[in-house]
Protein backbone atom coordinates (compact mmCIF):
# COMPACT_ATOMS: atom_id res chain seq x y z
CA UNK A 1 0.00 0.00 0.00
CA UNK A 2 1.40 3.45 -0.89
CA UNK A 3 2.39 5.61 2.13
CA UNK A 4 1.86 9.39 2.15
CA UNK A 5 5.68 9.82 0.78
CA UNK A 6 4.90 7.59 -2.03
CA UNK A 7 1.61 9.55 -3.31
CA UNK A 8 3.64 12.60 -3.69
CA UNK A 9 5.85 10.79 -5.83
CA UNK A 10 3.20 9.19 -7.95
CA UNK A 11 2.20 12.82 -7.82
CA UNK A 12 4.95 14.38 -9.61
CA UNK A 13 3.88 12.65 -12.82
CA UNK A 14 1.07 15.01 -12.66
CA UNK A 15 0.97 17.77 -14.77
CA UNK A 16 -0.79 21.37 -14.90
CA UNK A 17 -1.74 21.30 -18.31
CA UNK A 18 -1.34 25.02 -18.53
CA UNK A 19 2.04 25.52 -16.71
CA UNK A 20 3.44 22.34 -17.78
CA UNK A 21 4.80 21.19 -14.68
CA UNK A 22 4.33 18.79 -11.81
CA UNK A 23 1.84 19.65 -9.43
CA UNK A 24 3.43 18.73 -6.33
CA UNK A 25 6.38 21.11 -7.69
CA UNK A 26 3.72 23.74 -8.44
CA UNK A 27 2.69 23.21 -4.34
CA UNK A 28 -0.74 22.17 -6.01
CA UNK A 29 -0.99 19.49 -3.57
CA UNK A 30 -2.74 21.02 0.11
CA UNK A 31 -3.07 17.67 1.58
CA UNK A 32 -3.10 13.75 0.96
CA UNK A 33 -5.43 11.02 3.21
CA UNK A 34 -5.08 7.74 3.09
CA UNK A 35 -7.31 5.29 4.19
CA UNK A 36 -7.00 1.36 6.11
CA UNK A 37 -8.86 0.17 3.51
CA UNK A 38 -7.10 1.71 0.52
CA UNK A 39 -9.07 4.73 -0.15
CA UNK A 40 -6.81 8.02 -0.93
CA UNK A 41 -8.33 11.69 -0.90
CA UNK A 42 -5.99 13.45 -2.63
CA UNK A 43 -6.57 18.07 -2.69
CA UNK A 44 -5.64 20.05 -4.88
CA UNK A 45 -5.23 23.43 -5.64
CA UNK A 46 -5.81 25.10 -9.03
CA UNK A 47 -3.57 27.99 -10.18
CA UNK A 48 -7.11 29.40 -11.13
CA UNK A 49 -10.98 29.34 -10.83
CA UNK A 50 -12.45 27.95 -13.50
CA UNK A 51 -9.48 26.25 -15.19
CA UNK A 52 -10.50 24.57 -18.39
CA UNK A 53 -8.61 21.34 -17.84
CA UNK A 54 -9.04 20.75 -14.51
CA UNK A 55 -11.12 17.47 -15.70
CA UNK A 56 -7.68 16.30 -16.65
CA UNK A 57 -5.98 17.36 -13.61
CA UNK A 58 -8.58 14.38 -12.13
CA UNK A 59 -7.88 12.11 -14.78
CA UNK A 60 -3.85 12.06 -14.26
CA UNK A 61 -4.00 11.94 -10.44
CA UNK A 62 -6.85 8.87 -10.65
CA UNK A 63 -4.31 7.02 -13.26
CA UNK A 64 -1.34 7.25 -11.67
CA UNK A 65 -2.20 6.06 -7.92
CA UNK A 66 -4.63 3.37 -9.17
CA UNK A 67 -1.49 1.64 -10.87
CA UNK A 68 -0.97 0.18 -7.18
CA UNK A 69 -3.51 -2.67 -6.82
CA UNK A 70 -4.05 -1.70 -3.30
CA UNK A 71 -5.62 1.45 -4.26
CA UNK A 72 -9.60 0.77 -4.11
CA UNK A 73 -10.53 4.43 -4.15
CA UNK A 74 -9.53 7.63 -5.09
CA UNK A 75 -11.36 10.98 -4.28
CA UNK A 76 -9.38 14.33 -5.85
CA UNK A 77 -11.01 17.95 -4.04
CA UNK A 78 -10.36 20.73 -5.91
CA UNK A 79 -10.07 24.27 -4.84
CA UNK A 80 -8.25 26.98 -5.76
CA UNK A 81 -5.10 29.24 -5.11
CA UNK A 82 -4.80 32.48 -3.03
CA UNK A 83 -3.34 35.56 -5.29
CA UNK A 84 0.23 34.21 -2.88
CA UNK A 85 -0.11 30.74 -3.61
CA UNK A 86 -0.61 31.73 -6.95
CA UNK A 87 2.23 34.41 -7.40
CA UNK A 88 4.71 31.93 -6.04
CA UNK A 89 3.92 29.00 -8.20
CA UNK A 90 4.30 31.30 -11.34
CA UNK A 91 7.19 32.22 -9.84
CA UNK A 92 8.55 28.84 -9.90
CA UNK A 93 6.71 27.92 -13.37
CA UNK A 94 8.56 30.91 -14.71
CA UNK A 95 12.32 29.71 -12.76
CA UNK A 96 12.33 25.72 -13.75
CA UNK A 97 11.36 27.24 -17.83
CA UNK A 98 14.25 29.66 -17.56
CA UNK A 99 16.68 27.15 -16.15
CA UNK A 100 15.05 24.80 -19.12
CA UNK A 101 16.48 26.91 -21.56
CA UNK A 102 19.77 27.61 -20.00
CA UNK A 103 19.95 23.75 -20.15
CA UNK A 104 18.70 23.75 -23.71
CA UNK A 105 21.03 25.81 -25.24
CA UNK A 106 24.14 24.97 -23.26
CA UNK A 107 23.95 21.39 -25.03
CA UNK A 108 25.48 20.33 -28.51
CA UNK A 109 22.79 20.72 -30.77
CA UNK A 110 22.97 17.23 -32.11
CA UNK A 111 22.27 15.94 -28.42
CA UNK A 112 18.43 16.18 -27.55
CA UNK A 113 17.88 18.05 -24.14
CA UNK A 114 16.68 15.85 -21.00
CA UNK A 115 13.14 15.33 -21.32
CA UNK A 116 10.54 14.91 -18.08
CA UNK A 117 8.11 13.82 -20.99
CA UNK A 118 5.99 17.06 -20.84
CA UNK A 119 7.26 20.55 -22.44
CA UNK A 120 8.35 23.52 -20.12
CA UNK A 121 6.35 26.60 -20.59
CA UNK A 122 8.31 28.04 -23.27
CA UNK A 123 9.59 32.01 -23.51
CA UNK A 124 10.69 32.02 -27.16
CA UNK A 125 11.66 29.44 -29.27
CA UNK A 126 14.34 27.29 -28.31
CA UNK A 127 16.75 25.95 -31.17
CA UNK A 128 15.02 22.87 -32.96
CA UNK A 129 11.44 23.89 -31.40
CA UNK A 130 10.11 25.49 -34.65
CA UNK A 131 7.88 21.91 -34.77
CA UNK A 132 6.63 22.27 -31.62
CA UNK A 133 5.56 25.45 -31.81
CA UNK A 134 2.77 24.83 -34.28
CA UNK A 135 0.46 27.89 -36.03
CA UNK A 136 2.78 29.69 -33.61
CA UNK A 137 5.68 29.44 -36.26
CA UNK A 138 6.82 31.06 -38.85
CA UNK A 139 7.71 28.14 -40.72
CA UNK A 140 3.91 26.84 -41.01
CA UNK A 141 2.29 27.98 -44.46
CA UNK A 142 -1.01 28.67 -42.83
CA UNK A 143 -2.33 32.33 -42.94
CA UNK A 144 -3.36 33.34 -39.81
CA UNK A 145 -5.99 36.41 -39.65
CA UNK A 146 -6.99 38.17 -36.35
CA UNK A 147 -10.27 39.49 -36.73
CA UNK A 148 -9.81 43.13 -34.03
CA UNK A 149 -12.40 45.80 -33.43
CA UNK A 150 -12.11 48.62 -30.87
CA UNK A 151 -15.41 48.43 -29.21
CA UNK A 152 -17.95 45.35 -28.52
CA UNK A 153 -21.06 45.22 -30.23
CA UNK A 154 -19.76 45.99 -34.11
CA UNK A 155 -20.63 42.11 -34.77
CA UNK A 156 -16.79 40.98 -34.65
CA UNK A 157 -17.49 37.73 -34.06
CA UNK A 158 -20.46 37.26 -36.65
CA UNK A 159 -18.09 38.59 -39.36
CA UNK A 160 -15.31 36.04 -38.22
CA UNK A 161 -17.55 32.74 -38.30
CA UNK A 162 -18.96 33.94 -41.59
CA UNK A 163 -16.05 34.66 -43.11
CA UNK A 164 -14.44 31.52 -42.27
CA UNK A 165 -17.31 29.55 -43.84
CA UNK A 166 -17.21 31.77 -46.94
CA UNK A 167 -13.57 30.82 -47.12
CA UNK A 168 -14.40 27.37 -46.99
CA UNK A 169 -16.97 27.59 -49.92
CA UNK A 170 -14.43 29.02 -51.97
CA UNK A 171 -12.31 26.00 -51.88
CA UNK A 172 -10.07 26.63 -48.48
CA UNK A 173 -9.06 24.61 -45.35
CA UNK A 174 -10.16 26.86 -42.57
CA UNK A 175 -10.16 26.70 -38.76
CA UNK A 176 -11.33 29.58 -36.11
CA UNK A 177 -9.81 30.25 -32.75
CA UNK A 178 -12.32 32.17 -30.43
CA UNK A 179 -9.63 33.83 -28.81
CA UNK A 180 -12.47 36.03 -27.09
CA UNK A 181 -12.15 34.53 -24.18
CA UNK A 182 -14.58 36.38 -21.37
CA UNK A 183 -16.97 36.87 -24.35
CA UNK A 184 -16.61 33.21 -26.23
CA UNK A 185 -19.57 32.84 -28.97
CA UNK A 186 -17.99 30.83 -31.77
CA UNK A 187 -19.71 27.50 -29.89
CA UNK A 188 -22.72 29.11 -30.95
CA UNK A 189 -22.34 30.11 -33.37
CA UNK A 190 -21.31 27.32 -35.39
CA UNK A 191 -24.16 25.05 -33.21
CA UNK A 192 -20.71 23.32 -31.52
CA UNK A 193 -21.71 22.18 -28.34
CA UNK A 194 -19.63 18.83 -26.91
CA UNK A 195 -17.32 19.10 -24.50
CA UNK A 196 -12.97 18.87 -24.90
CA UNK A 197 -11.74 15.59 -26.22
CA UNK A 198 -7.83 14.83 -27.02
CA UNK A 199 -6.08 12.45 -28.90
CA UNK A 200 -3.48 10.00 -27.76
CA UNK A 201 -0.83 12.51 -27.80
CA UNK A 202 -2.85 14.74 -25.35
CA UNK A 203 -3.69 17.07 -27.71
CA UNK A 204 -7.24 19.20 -28.11
CA UNK A 205 -9.24 17.66 -30.68
CA UNK A 206 -10.69 20.71 -32.54
CA UNK A 207 -14.83 20.77 -32.91
CA UNK A 208 -15.20 19.97 -36.68
CA UNK A 209 -18.64 22.26 -37.77
CA UNK A 210 -19.95 23.25 -41.23
CA UNK A 211 -16.22 22.62 -42.69
CA UNK A 212 -14.46 24.17 -40.11
CA UNK A 213 -11.99 23.20 -38.07
CA UNK A 214 -12.62 25.33 -34.02
CA UNK A 215 -11.94 25.74 -30.70
CA UNK A 216 -13.09 27.94 -28.07
CA UNK A 217 -13.43 28.08 -24.11
CA UNK A 218 -16.91 26.86 -24.86
CA UNK A 219 -15.55 23.54 -25.52
CA UNK A 220 -14.44 23.39 -21.61
CA UNK A 221 -16.77 25.73 -19.56
CA UNK A 222 -20.82 25.85 -19.50
CA UNK A 223 -22.25 28.54 -21.49
CA UNK A 224 -23.36 30.58 -18.87
CA UNK A 225 -20.10 30.07 -17.03
CA UNK A 226 -17.66 33.27 -16.27
CA UNK A 227 -13.93 32.97 -16.86
CA UNK A 228 -12.04 34.70 -13.94
CA UNK A 229 -8.79 35.16 -15.34
CA UNK A 230 -5.70 37.64 -14.92
CA UNK A 231 -4.15 38.94 -17.68
CA UNK A 232 -1.39 35.58 -17.81
CA UNK A 233 -3.68 33.23 -18.11
CA UNK A 234 -4.98 34.23 -21.39
CA UNK A 235 -1.50 34.20 -22.91
CA UNK A 236 -1.24 30.82 -21.61
CA UNK A 237 -4.54 29.85 -23.37
CA UNK A 238 -3.52 31.58 -26.18
CA UNK A 239 -0.36 29.36 -26.67
CA UNK A 240 -2.45 26.45 -25.74
CA UNK A 241 -4.86 27.26 -28.61
CA UNK A 242 -2.03 27.65 -31.16
CA UNK A 243 0.58 24.53 -30.21
CA UNK A 244 -1.70 21.95 -28.37
CA UNK A 245 -4.14 21.24 -30.62
CA UNK A 246 -4.30 18.81 -33.08
CA UNK A 247 -4.71 21.41 -36.11
CA UNK A 248 -5.14 19.28 -39.66
CA UNK A 249 -3.50 21.29 -42.79
CA UNK A 250 -5.16 24.44 -42.86
CA UNK A 251 -4.81 27.21 -45.77
CA UNK A 252 -6.29 29.70 -42.95
CA UNK A 253 -6.56 30.37 -39.59
CA UNK A 254 -8.99 32.89 -38.49
CA UNK A 255 -8.89 34.30 -34.46
CA UNK A 256 -11.65 35.72 -33.19
CA UNK A 257 -9.82 38.81 -30.71
CA UNK A 258 -11.47 40.19 -27.90
CA UNK A 259 -12.90 43.52 -28.47
CA UNK A 260 -9.86 46.57 -27.80
CA UNK A 261 -6.49 46.75 -27.21
CA UNK A 262 -5.69 44.11 -24.15
CA UNK A 263 -3.14 41.66 -23.65
CA UNK A 264 -4.62 38.80 -26.28
CA UNK A 265 -3.91 41.76 -29.22
CA UNK A 266 -0.84 42.41 -28.05
CA UNK A 267 0.32 38.94 -27.57
CA UNK A 268 -0.95 37.94 -31.14
CA UNK A 269 0.75 40.71 -32.78
CA UNK A 270 4.17 40.14 -30.37
CA UNK A 271 3.86 36.43 -30.51
CA UNK A 272 2.91 35.29 -33.85
CA UNK A 273 5.08 37.47 -35.89
CA UNK A 274 3.87 36.35 -39.15
CA UNK A 275 -0.75 36.99 -37.90
CA UNK A 276 -2.32 39.79 -40.49
CA UNK A 277 -4.93 41.56 -39.49
CA UNK A 278 -8.44 42.35 -40.36
CA UNK A 279 -10.46 45.81 -38.55
CA UNK A 280 -13.92 45.26 -38.46
CA UNK A 281 -16.13 48.62 -37.51
CA UNK A 282 -19.67 49.57 -38.51
CA UNK A 283 -20.20 53.38 -40.27
CA UNK A 284 -20.78 55.44 -37.23
CA UNK A 285 -17.97 57.88 -36.23
CA UNK A 286 -17.54 56.35 -32.18
CA UNK A 287 -17.32 52.86 -33.52
CA UNK A 288 -14.18 54.12 -36.49
CA UNK A 289 -12.39 56.43 -33.94
CA UNK A 290 -11.66 53.64 -31.39
CA UNK A 291 -10.98 50.72 -34.28
CA UNK A 292 -8.69 53.24 -34.83
CA UNK A 293 -6.75 52.31 -31.22
CA UNK A 294 -6.63 48.60 -32.58
CA UNK A 295 -4.84 49.15 -35.81
CA UNK A 296 -2.72 51.37 -34.00
CA UNK A 297 -1.14 48.59 -31.68
CA UNK A 298 -1.08 46.51 -34.90
CA UNK A 299 1.32 49.53 -36.70
CA UNK A 300 3.66 49.86 -33.64
CA UNK A 301 3.68 45.81 -33.16
CA UNK A 302 4.59 46.32 -37.34
CA UNK A 303 1.92 43.59 -38.12
CA UNK A 304 0.68 43.72 -41.72
CA UNK A 305 -3.41 44.86 -41.40
CA UNK A 306 -4.96 43.74 -44.44
CA UNK A 307 -8.13 45.48 -44.76
CA UNK A 308 -11.20 46.93 -42.95
CA UNK A 309 -15.12 45.44 -43.46
CA UNK A 310 -17.69 47.31 -42.49
CA UNK A 311 -20.32 45.79 -41.15
CA UNK A 312 -24.16 47.03 -39.95
CA UNK A 313 -23.56 49.39 -42.94
CA UNK A 314 -27.35 49.40 -44.26
CA UNK A 315 -30.33 48.16 -44.10
CA UNK A 316 -32.49 48.03 -47.56
CA UNK A 317 -36.21 48.87 -46.47
CA UNK A 318 -39.31 46.28 -48.31
CA UNK A 319 -39.58 48.55 -51.02
CA UNK A 320 -36.31 49.07 -51.81
CA UNK A 321 -34.64 52.05 -50.18
CA UNK A 322 -31.32 51.98 -48.86
CA UNK A 323 -31.19 54.01 -45.34
CA UNK A 324 -28.14 54.32 -43.05
CA UNK A 325 -29.01 53.71 -40.13
CA UNK A 326 -25.71 54.37 -38.38
CA UNK A 327 -24.16 56.89 -40.78
CA UNK A 328 -21.66 56.12 -43.72
CA UNK A 329 -18.43 56.44 -44.67
CA UNK A 330 -16.81 55.02 -41.21
CA UNK A 331 -15.04 51.89 -43.10
CA UNK A 332 -13.89 54.10 -45.73
CA UNK A 333 -12.18 56.74 -43.34
CA UNK A 334 -10.58 53.76 -41.08
CA UNK A 335 -9.38 52.14 -44.02
CA UNK A 336 -7.93 55.00 -45.85
CA UNK A 337 -6.20 56.33 -42.43
CA UNK A 338 -4.34 53.08 -42.57
CA UNK A 339 -3.66 53.07 -46.43
CA UNK A 340 -5.56 49.77 -46.94
CA UNK A 341 -8.82 48.34 -48.82
CA UNK A 342 -12.34 48.85 -47.43
CA UNK A 343 -12.79 44.51 -48.40
CA UNK A 344 -16.44 44.97 -48.15
CA UNK A 345 -20.29 46.52 -46.52
CA UNK A 346 -22.14 44.27 -44.78
CA UNK A 347 -25.93 45.11 -44.49
CA UNK A 348 -27.78 45.12 -41.37
CA UNK A 349 -30.27 42.13 -41.92
CA UNK A 350 -32.20 39.70 -39.13
CA UNK A 351 -31.47 36.63 -41.23
CA UNK A 352 -27.33 37.21 -39.98
CA UNK A 353 -28.73 37.54 -36.43
CA UNK A 354 -31.05 34.40 -36.79
CA UNK A 355 -27.80 32.51 -38.46
CA UNK A 356 -25.92 33.38 -35.18
CA UNK A 357 -28.63 32.02 -33.00
CA UNK A 358 -29.66 28.66 -34.70
CA UNK A 359 -26.01 28.10 -34.88
CA UNK A 360 -25.47 28.06 -38.97
CA UNK A 361 -23.96 31.13 -39.96
CA UNK A 362 -25.96 33.23 -42.52
CA UNK A 363 -23.92 31.67 -45.52
CA UNK A 364 -25.32 28.47 -44.71
CA UNK A 365 -28.42 29.39 -43.58
CA UNK A 366 -29.18 32.50 -46.16
CA UNK A 367 -26.98 31.88 -49.29
CA UNK A 368 -28.70 34.22 -51.43
CA UNK A 369 -28.81 36.87 -49.12
CA UNK A 370 -27.52 40.07 -49.55
CA UNK A 371 -25.34 39.76 -46.60
CA UNK A 372 -24.16 36.09 -47.82
CA UNK A 373 -22.94 37.66 -51.32
CA UNK A 374 -21.08 40.24 -49.04
CA UNK A 375 -19.26 37.84 -47.16
CA UNK A 376 -18.22 35.66 -50.46
CA UNK A 377 -17.03 38.82 -51.90
CA UNK A 378 -15.02 39.91 -48.95
CA UNK A 379 -13.46 36.01 -48.92
CA UNK A 380 -12.70 36.39 -52.30
CA UNK A 381 -11.17 39.59 -52.09
CA UNK A 382 -8.96 38.34 -49.56
CA UNK A 383 -7.79 35.30 -50.75
CA UNK A 384 -7.10 37.30 -54.08
CA UNK A 385 -5.20 39.52 -51.81
CA UNK A 386 -3.17 37.09 -50.10
CA UNK A 387 -2.48 34.71 -53.00
CA UNK A 388 -1.01 37.83 -54.85
CA UNK A 389 1.14 38.56 -52.08
CA UNK A 390 2.65 34.78 -51.95
CA UNK A 391 3.28 35.07 -55.62
CA UNK A 392 5.18 38.20 -55.61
Amino acid sequence: MLDQAQVLQALENVYDPELHQSIVELNMVRHVAIEPGGAIAVDIALTVEGCPLHQKITEDVNHVLRKDPNVTDVAVHLSVMNEQERKVAFQKAFANAQKNRGQTQSQSPNVAPPSSGRKAPSIGPLPGQEAALGMMSDANKTVVIGIASGKGGVGKSTVTANLAVALKQLGARVGVIDMDIYGFSQGRMFGAKEKARVNEREQIIPWHVHGIELVSMGMFVEEGQAIVWRGPMLGKMMQQFFTDVAWPELDYLLVDLPPGTGDVALDVAQKIRKAKLILVTTPQEVATYVAHRAGDVAVRAHQEIIGVIENMSYVVCPHGERMDIFGSGGGKSLAGRFQVPLLGQIPLETTVRQGGDDGAPVVISEPFSLSSRAFLEIADRIKQQIDKEAAG
